[in-house]
């Protein structure tokens, strides 16, 4: 007799559901496709003959713990580089407050498995980070949003939000994805502050902070948070948890971010993870540090930021010359995205459809919401094109955009 999986399954199961980006690209495979879809780093920009040498080293110096079990917290010569990287943004920690994690995602979930009790309501942007809301639905987070404009999240609304008691804040506060923007000094400060009084969470999730192409430097929550609350310098405490990654910086297939908090934080946390899968690849993380280390890794952004600036500068011109007057974005002052809104009647699905078939492809905006959609919008990643492909791209989604506009009877939510 066979099994009927599905009455065994437990009941979070219901909550979960496949990202939409990672089913889209299943269709942006082709190679005629001009893809904006993804958040993906160019791949030409890999330092692979670095990696390749870094595997040689670590193999020849140091092959067998790099075959081993290693401890849960990670690589400590890897934790170290984090904390003396993040030191010159005025994010001060020790060792014992970094957890290095398989991506930022897995941080993700670990931190709802720590936080988030069914029913639990967690303050978002809207839109945010889908990988996020995919997180933190598996344990029955109902969330509070706030919509978010070209200074971030507006915090105008934030004392109402409040009274609902969410668990946690989940903030991207640095050329957001999806909309790109980034969260001013001064909500920064309300955002920092309102949390500490009302005793409420932030994690803050920085994958982009140090893709910045133009403008100032913005001081990251978790030291407005120490400032505020006049701790002590030698050491991470306080009211903030932060994220980061080496995807955006190195390669996402290394599958390394970690994770900044209070010692008791991160104990819970390892605990975690090491019920998920002991610790993150040894030899990964040994590779990464040979890779970033000796001043490297500060080398390599530099020229990540030079292309993608390029890049950025592009698409904005594209939009500019080939998009229909109705049609509005952000300008990114980093990251990979920007966000493109159309009026309110467009149907975003029938124009993806309609761009899939002119062999071009973007991420449309509905599913960045954990409600309704406020409109229709698009994101747009300018990181994985080429200036070439991103002038034809986005004539191509001009055209078809300014077709789908003159026809209200297809344009019908």
């Amino acid at each position: 007799m066979a099994t009927a999986w599905s009455r065994h399954y437990a009941q979070r199961i219901n909550a979960v559901r496949s990202s939409v980006i990672r089913d889209l690209l299943k269709l942006t495979q082709r190679p005629e496709v001009i893809s904006f879809a993804g958040g993906l780093p160019a791949p030409e920009l890999f330092p692979i003959d670095r990696f390749e040498e870094a595997c040689h080293t670590v193999l020849q110096h140091n092959g067998a713990a790099a075959l081993q079990y290693g401890p849960t917290e990670g690589y400590l010569p890897l934790r170290e580089l984090i904390v003396s990287n993040m030191r010159r943004y005025g994010i001060v920690a020790d060792v014992a407050n970094v957890l290095i994690t398989c991506g930022s995602q897995q941080a993700l979930d670990l931190i709802g498995k720590l936080l988030i009790d069914p029913g639990d309501r967690v303050l978002v942007e809207a839109p945010t980070y889908l990988g996020a809301l995919q997180a933190f639905n598996v344990y029955g987070a109902r969330y509070v949003s706030l919509p978010v404009d070209h200074d971030g999240i507006r915090t105008d609304g934030l004392h109402e939000a409040l009274r609902s008691s969410p668990k946690f804040m989940y903030i991207l506060p640095n050329f957001q994805n999806p909309a790109g923007v980034t969260l001013s000094e001064e909500r920064r400060e309300k955002l920092v502050l309102l949390a500490d009084a009302r005793g409420i969470p932030i994690v803050e999730d920085d994958p982009y902070g140090q893709l910045r192409y133009e403008g100032e430097h913005r001081t990251a929550l978790v030291v407005l948070d120490r400032v505020q609350r006049r701790t002590d310098l030698r050491y991470m405490s306080g009211n903030v948890i932060y994220l980061s990654t080496f995807s955006k910086l190195l390669a996402p297939g290394l599958r390394l971010g970690w994770v900044v908090a209070p010692q008791e934080v991160i104990a819970r946390l390892v605990q975690l993870k090491q019920g998920a899968d002991l610790h993150t690849s040894t030899f990964i993380q040994m590779v990464a540090y040979e890779v970033a280390r000796d001043g490297f890794l500060d080398q390599h952004v530099k020229r990540i930021r030079a292309v993608y600036g390029e890049r950025r500068d592009t698409m904005l011109a594209a939009l500019q010359g080939c998009f229909p007057d109705e049609a509005t974005w952000t300008r990114p002052e980093g990251g990979l995205f920007l966000w493109v809104t159309l009026p309110p009647a467009t149907n975003c699905e029938e124009l993806f459809q309609a761009a899939l078939r002119q062999n071009v492809a973007f991420v449309p905006g509905g599913p960045f919401y954990c409600g309704e959609p406020d409109g229709c919008h698009l994101r747009l990643n300018f990181s994985n094109s080429t200036p070439e492909q991103i002038h034809e791209g986005i004539r191509r989604l001009g055209i078809v955009v300014k077709e789908q506009l003159k026809r209200p009877a297809l344009s019908a939510v």
